[in-house]
């Protein structure tokens, strides 16, 4: 049975999986057991010569036929001088491999096999004439050197060993020749003659680590002078080449790790030193790095700083090749620099000049990066590179003639008829008043306006001139500055600050004058809010007034009105307050002694009228505002002198006045309007309806309807429960007034 059914439907009966799965692995060992356990080939044996002569001359066929067929075949050589020799038949066996060399005599296995086979039957003088004609033919094969090595030296022929490694490296091979070569005399403790290999190896491999090899095959014979010779030897080898120089870090630093085994820590630190100053400062990371750890271990604070100080100095040095033009760079390092400079002043005067000259050179290299273009933010962190030089000569190094030339020198460099700096022009007129030199300040600050003039240079004069009491140089300075700028309001109001505290008011409300009457300010406002309170102070009312008027003719805002309502309000409490200061006590003393007086009696009703009419003032400005910005149609405006009227009443006015403004007020109601640009939908906003809007519209009649319930509905409220007859006659009475009305 197929395992299919009779219907011929084509389909499996059982589809479940077996019992036992059997996996591919094991499959794969099944077949290996197989192969291993496979029976042998059958053993032939030889009973006699003439079968053994048979049975040779079969195999010889067979081979002469394979290698007939597969000439090149090496291993098929290989096999059969190796079937010759394990025969016996030596001299065949030789015919067979120089047969096989015929055809590839550079084949390296085929010579190791064939001295192989002459080392297995003994063959000495076989063997190493064969390896003679091996060197001979294939002298960079090193695999052949090493056997024929070996060989001599196995059979205790040390001479004839050398023999061979003097030929060997008469062909200059690898270090690992080499190697072998100075292990072999040290194995037969000829220590002079493996130092003499040494430096044939070092001339024919002069690399750092040949020397530091050398250096320390030397130490451990206990010569050391013999190894610092060693070291100087590379040093000198390798010179100031630029390539020398990156591979003579090794050297440095294993001469000074040796000088540190030694204990000779004085000699190592002046090999660090001497090798730090000759190598460039970028590439020489790693020794810095074995300077650090060797000052950490033995050295003092001052050295373990110095070391520090040096590698900050490689990493910046690194930033600054990738980016000249980094200036936060250029301010970090000459920050280190200076804060070494003042170390090394405390250790001594040489010290101090050469951190002094590694400053300069700092800030030189940092100034000489210009930028690229005439653009000012390009310049904005350069220029610090100049102001903090010009700092450090004056303050640190005293150095006052270099200060001032690179003050000179940066001011040459800035283009100032594209921008300016005036912390440039600050600083340098600040360090000539530092000097007691007040021309040279005034010089220089007269030039930067001259030159460019800005806002910080006039305020900066003038705060000089000022503190110097020189009130005529601070007007002419204020009239530069106006005929530059005279739409700064700051400048005119500083002007009027500088009259006023001289008490020269009229000189101060001429100046306002014109500024007023500018056709252009920046902020008119602060003139008139400065002049206003110059009156005020002044307790010149009127002229606030006047001010007032004039600038409300200019303009209507909402902020003049209010203002001027608080000024009124605030004029009329001065006015009490000062009718109310004649009457205060005052203590005299007379002829040693006190006595008190009698407090003088004080006008109440004149103070409460000054008041009182102060408010009233206030309130006809909040009317004539409010009518105003009612003409207008400004609500908000009006909202907001309303709550201003509501505050003012509120803190000075009575409960009628406080609900009159109340009853200003709007109420905020909810509306419907039309989208703009679809006549379809609806939305909804919030609008202010105002009291006296309301009415402006309506029926008179209506009006007076309303106005007579509402007065009926607050009386209604404030009368008393009555009896029924009593509430009857006062409603007929009041009906009867209604019907009069």
């Amino acid at each position: 049975m197929s395992g299919r059914d009779g219907g011929g439907a084509g389909r499996v009966k059982n589809r479940a999986p077996a019992a036992i799965q059997i996996t591919a692995e094991q499959l794969l060992r099944e077949a290996a057991d197989f192969q291993d356990k496979a029976p042998p080939k059958p053993r032939q044996n030889v009973e006699d010569f003439e079968e053994l002569h048979e049975y040779r001359g079969r195999k010889r066929q067979e081979f002469e036929e394979v290698i007939r067929r597969t000439r090149s075949n090496i291993t098929a050589w290989t096999k059969y001088a190796n079937w010759e020799a394990a025969q016996g038949e030596f001299p065949r066996s030789r015919s067979v491999f120089e047969r096989a060399m015929d055809v590839d005599p550079s084949n390296m296995k085929l010579w190791l096999s064939y001295t192989e086979m002459e080392l297995k039957a003994r063959n000495i003088s076989h063997a190493r004439n064969l390896f003679d004609r091996a060197v001979t033919l294939l002298p960079r094969i090193d695999q052949i050197w090493y056997k024929y090595v070996y060989l001599e030296e196995l059979l205790g022929n040390v001479a004839g060993a050398r023999q061979v490694f003097e030929r060997w490296m008469a062909w200059e091979p690898d270090e690992k020749a080499w190697s072998a070569y100075i292990k072999m005399e040290v194995r037969y403790n000829e220590m002079d003659r493996a130092s003499n290999v040494y430096e044939r190896l070092v001339n024919c491999h002069p690399e750092p680590k040949m020397f530091v090899k050398w250096a320390k095959f030397e130490e451990e014979r206990g010569n050391v002078d013999r190894a610092r010779e060693i070291f100087t030897m590379g040093f000198e080898f390798y010179g100031q080449e630029e390539e020398g120089i990156d591979k003579s870090q090794s050297l440095y630093s294993s001469f000074a790790k040796m000088e540190v085994r030694h204990k000779e820590y004085e000699r190592a630190r002046v090999i660090y030193k001497f090798a730090l100053d000759r190598l460039p400062r970028s590439r020489s990371t790693q020794l810095y790095a074995s300077y650090t750890n060797f000052e950490k271990q033995f050295g003092d604070r001052s050295g373990i700083e110095t070391t520090v100080l040096g590698k900050r100095r490689i990493q910046y040095e690194e930033e600054l090749t990738h980016e000249s033009r980094n200036y936060d760079v250029w301010f970090d390092y000459a920050r280190l620099e200076e804060d070494a400079y003042r170390s090394a002043q405390e250790v001594g005067e040489q010290q101090g000049k050469e951190a002094l000259a590694r400053v300069r050179e700092v800030y030189e290299r940092a100034v000489a990066q210009v930028p690229p273009s005439e653009e000012k933010r390009h310049w904005r962190r350069y220029i610090f590179t100049w102001l903090n030089y010009a700092l450090f000569e004056e303050m640190e190094t005293k150095d006052l003639t270099r200060a001032r030339e690179i003050y000179k020198a940066s001011l040459k460099l800035v283009p100032h008829k594209r921008f300016t700096f005036a912390k440039l022009w600050i600083q340098f007129a600040e360090f000539e008043v530092r000097q007691l030199d007040l021309e040279a300040a005034r010089k220089v600050l007269g030039t930067a306006i001259g030159m460019a003039p800005k806002e910080k240079l006039f305020k900066k004069y003038i705060d000089l001139e000022l503190n110097l009491r020189e009130f005529d140089r601070c007007r002419m300075l204020y009239q530069k500055w106006l005929e530059y700028d005279a739409s700064n309001a700051s400048a005119w109001i500083k002007f009027t600050e500088l009259e006023t505290i001289l008490q020269d008011t009229d000189r101060a409300r001429a100046i306002y004058e014109l500024a007023v009457n500018q056709p252009s300010m920046d902020m008119p406002e602060l003139i008139w809010k400065s002049w206003i309170d110059f009156e005020f102070e002044e307790e010149e009312y009127s002229r606030v007034r006047e001010l007032y008027e004039r600038l409300l003719r200019r303009t209507s805002h909402v902020k003049v009105w209010v203002s001027y309502a608080q000024f009124e309000a605030n004029a009329g409490r001065a006015e009490e307050e000062a009718i109310r200061g004649g009457g205060e006590e005052e203590d005299e003393e007379e002829e040693g002694e006190k006595e008190e007086k009698e407090p003088v009696e004080v006008d109440e009703e004149a103070a409460q009228k000054a008041k009182e009419d102060g408010l009233e003032r206030a309130r006809k400005v909040f009317e004539r505002g409010y009518a105003d910005l009612r003409k207008k149609g400004l609500k908000e405006e009006r909202v907001v002198l309303l709550e201003a009227w509501k505050a003012l009443e509120a803190a000075e006015g009575d409960a009628t006045t406080l609900a009159k403004v109340e009853g200003m007020l709007p109420r905020v109601v909810k509306k419907m309007r039309k989208v703009d640009g679809d006549a379809s939908m609806m939305e909804e906003y919030y609008d202010m309806l105002f009291a006296d809007d309301e009415t402006a519209g309506a029926n008179p009649a209506s009006l007076k309807f309303l106005q007579l319930a509402a007065d009926w509905k607050k009386k209604a409220a404030l009368a008393a429960p009555a009896p029924a007859e009593e509430s009857s006659d006062e409603e007929s009475e009041e009906e009867e007034e209604g019907d009069e009305e």
